[in-house]
């Protein structure tokens, strides 16, 4: 039920249709405090229209409205403020959670439209660190919200697989390496050449052209390099996987920067077809003054490729195999000029889908206010970082439920879902500096706190001993259940909002709005007494479970059924 529909269309008819139903529509707010109602309607919108003054409309819409639907309407002032009847949005609410289940709030906005994310995107021998952590719980949060929302996604994890630091880890390995070490712990080696090599090079300048050498071999087919690529290649990403394994996040391809490398004559193809190429100091570029941004260098003036024209060639490769009708690049801030300038180029290229390009840029992470950096050996790794929070975790269960069956499960849901939740509950385009010991609490705006009131909502449905609830729920008129209520049915909005900004963060904040409802409720409320509406209560127990959990899935989140 749309309530902001139902007082639009009643004002509609209280004035006799003098102004469009859409417009108040629009207009409808929601009062800052519940005892102004729980909608309200601006009299003062239609003062110029009727000639009057707001509160004489106001109290007008009163006298002449059908307030058989609400439970009151009254003017206060310019205002018009609706109160909700109670027992029957209760119900309504309540019964369409109870009978869509994981799927209330699911919309078909999307129409199976297809989404590509280019997310995450580490670096081959390169460790993944915190660093790494906001592209990749920012892109399958995002994923997770467009299905709800009737997309398809193709999360695309556009590994960094070729480049010149293959030539300088060739050059590393073949000075320093040693091949047992790197079979036995092959990213904690490989990061310990390339740090090597980027202070020796300071000392000996001619580190930096054997390294190009190297990669002028790769580029080539050196067997030589090319075994030692594909080498460091296949141990990375067993290396990434189980950290993904450990965060529950998933990818539909990992297409590198390599697999473009035969595509990029095309692009340069297209633009010298086009005539959208210049020359600038000997180098090719686009000229993008148009849209008011520097010219995009396409190529040096040694003829050698740049990110951009290997962007240009995903693109149009994403174009043509999935056609989709958006492509997000979830990305850091510091990136946005360049995806302006992507995207202003695939325009003038005539891509399909070029307005369908959106940067989904984010603020910097740093650990205790230090920024990381692998190339000078300021790195915290990721999975070292998930190890310590799910040991953090299984102590705190140990201490306050050491009876807790699947313990280590429940740790392991608990731990992750902590980190991701202290990323994604602040706005996307924020900084954060993480503090795992903060993440890990109980109370408070954390994961392990939505988690919670989860568990706790589960635990009084298995007291009650009621293990199947019937899919219409029961009225419920209970004062202390309307601020659950309302947030329960605010849900699905809260969906659309998150799909329309990409900001998990929408979801993060509305779990802990519920989550905190719910626990007020809990504590004031004796739920399970046996009385005429301890039903309508246990209605609302189970709903509120359904929705915390839908919440949390679509962070990436997991959520126990006991803590």
């Amino acid at each position: 039920m749309d309530y902001r529909q139902q007082v639009a269309d009643a004002v509609a008819d209280s004035i006799n249709n003098q102004i469009s139903t859409n417009d108040i529509y629009g207009k409808i707010e929601k009062p800052k405090t519940p005892e102004n109602g729980d909608l309200a309607f601006p009299a003062f919108i239609l003062a110029k229209e009727l000639h009057k003054a707001p509160q004489m409309i106001a109290q007008d819409i009163v006298n002449n409205i059908d307030g058989s639907q609400f439970d009151k309407v009254v003017a206060v002032g310019p205002y018009v403020n609706f109160f909700l009847d109670k027992g029957k949005v209760s119900k309504q609410v309540m019964s369409d959670i109870l009978t869509d289940k994981e799927h209330y709030g699911d919309n078909y906005d999307g129409k199976d439209q297809t989404v590509t994310i280019d997310m995450s995107s580490p670096n081959i021998a390169k460790p993944m660190s915190m660093g790494h952590l906001r592209s990749t719980v920012i892109g399958n949060s995002i994923s997770e919200i467009l299905k709800k929302n009737g997309y398809k996604t193709v999360k695309d994890n556009h590994l960094g697989d070729w480049g010149t630091q293959f030539g300088k880890l060739i050059t590393a390995y073949l000075k320093w390496g040693n091949e047992d070490d790197v079979k036995r712990d092959p990213i904690h080696y490989l990061v310990q050449y390339y740090v090597k090599f980027h202070k020796e090079d300071q000392k000996d300048p001619e580190l930096d052209e054997e390294a190009r050498e190297w990669f002028k071999k790769l580029e080539d087919g050196d067997p030589e390099a090319t075994k030692l690529w594909e080498w460091f290649r296949d141990v990375s990403l067993k290396a990434f996987n189980n950290t993904y394994k450990t965060l529950g996040v998933s990818f539909d391809t990992y297409n590198g920067e390599s697999f473009y490398n035969d595509k990029m004559d095309e692009v340069v193809d297209i633009l010298k077809k086009d005539g959208l190429l210049q020359e600038s100091q000997g180098a090719q570029v686009v000229d993008l003054s148009d849209d008011n941004l520097n010219p995009a260098l396409i190529l040096k003036s040694d003829g050698a490729s740049l990110y951009i024209t290997r962007d240009i060639a995903t693109a149009l490769y994403r174009e043509r195999t999935y056609h989709p009708v958006m492509n997000l690049y979830v990305v850091g801030s510091e990136q946005t000029n360049y995806f302006h300038q992507l995207k202003a180029v695939l325009k003038k290229m005539g891509v399909e889908n070029a307005d369908g390009v959106h940067h989904i840029p984010f603020g910097l992470i740093t650990v205790n206010g230090k920024k990381l950096s692998t190339r000078r050996g300021n790195i915290i790794l990721l999975n070292q970082v998930l190890d310590e929070s799910i040991a953090m975790a299984k102590q705190q269960i140990a201490e306050k439920n050491p009876d807790l069956p699947n313990k280590d499960e429940v740790a392991k849901q608990v731990g992750v879902g902590a980190i991701i939740f202290g990323d994604l509950k602040s706005e996307r385009i924020n900084s954060i500096d993480f503090v795992l010991e903060d993440q890990l609490k109980f109370e408070g705006e954390t994961g392990p706190y939505v988690q919670y009131a989860h568990a706790r909502s589960e635990s009084i449905l298995r007291k009650s001993g009621k293990k199947e609830l019937n899919e219409s729920a029961n009225e419920l008129t209970d004062e202390g259940a309307w601020e659950v209520i309302k947030l329960l049915q605010a849900f699905p909005e809260v969906v659309k909002q998150a799909r329309n900004e990409f900001e998990p963060s929408d979801v993060a904040k509305y779990s802990l709005r519920l989550a905190k409802a719910f626990n007020k409720y809990y504590a004031h409320s004796k739920i399970l007494a046996d009385d005429d509406e301890q039903d309508a209560r246990l209605d609302l127990v189970k709903s509120v479970a359904i929705v915390l959990k839908e919440s949390l899935r679509l962070l990436g989140i997991e959520a126990p059924d006991q803590m």
